[in-house]
């Protein structure tokens, strides 16, 4: 295999673009940097367009080059200097791919939903898919005005499990709040002026969960859509908890309600 060595090929060129959000929408296309991002797309079947490596990288790890060698549309070896190029961390680890944007039907809400409204962190946000997965969220549904799943910071901060949860861009947000309610399901908004402490609510009926902007919260329309206002207790001189924190809290205690009825039915 011939490698690539010239930072001025048109594929590493091309690849570089897509550390830009408007490229990768444009190209519908993302990038997944370092060995378990890759090892977690491969495991759950996600396609891979194209895969770069180093030299380095595939001696250290054979049977995973195997497997790229089955999956991913275009393998390419390149020198050390031109994957630092490809990747946007300042120590990559010796291997970037390619992967295709993929849409996905809606999940359906049988246990629990998260919405995110304006969330701009991308660390927040990988916190959130990490935790819901791990809690065993239905699905998550962003605003427009999100960062978007597919930054490279995202996928970090899910630790891979974004390959493993369900997500949504929702052009009008309220609509689809709104189309919940009307199906009957519960609608949880977080707020610090809440009226019930957030382990009071009953999780065991289908139930969506509502979490706004790291700084402002849930935008007033989300709030009047809700069905129940909730808040996290917290000591007087705490003004507020990350939004990743948030998420979690809630996400496992609906998970806690569940086991307690499971074991004590």
């Amino acid at each position: 295999m011939v490698m690539l060595t010239s930072l001025k090929n048109p594929l590493v060129k091309s690849i570089r673009k897509l550390h830009q959000g408007k490229y990768r929408r444009s190209q519908q296309q993302f990038l997944l940097e370092g060995t378990h991002l890759v090892q977690e797309a491969m495991q759950v079947g996600y396609p891979l367009d194209i895969a770069c490596f180093t030299p380095q990288w595939a001696q250290a790890y054979p049977s995973l080059l195997g497997q790229l060698q089955q999956v991913a549309t275009r393998l390419e070896m390149v020198a050390e200097e031109v994957l630092q190029s490809l990747a946007t961390t300042v120590h990559p680890d010796g291997v970037v791919a390619v992967a295709p944007q993929q849409q996905s039907s809606p999940a359906l809400i049988n246990t629990l939903g998260l919405v995110v409204e304006t969330v701009q962190d991308p660390g927040n946000l990988g916190t959130i898919i990490r935790s819901s997965v791990a809690a065993g969220v239905d699905g998550l549904w962003l605003s427009r005005d999100s960062v978007a799943p597919d930054h490279p910071k995202v996928l970090r901060a899910s630790a891979g499990q974004w390959f493993r949860l369900p997500m949504t861009v929702c052009d009008d947000i309220e609509a689809a709040v709104a189309h919940w309610k009307n199906q009957d399901l519960q609608i949880v908004a977080t707020s610090a002026d809440g009226a019930e402490d957030y382990w009071a609510i009953d999780f065991l009926r289908p139930t969506v969960v509502m979490l706004g902007n790291e700084g402002a919260g849930l935008s007033q329309a989300l709030v009047d859509l809700a069905t129940v206002k909730v808040c996290i207790p917290m000591e007087s001189h705490v003004e507020s908890l990350n939004v990743g924190v948030s998420a979690a809290l809630l996400a496992y205690e609906a998970k806690r309600q569940r086991h307690v009825r499971k074991t004590n039915p």
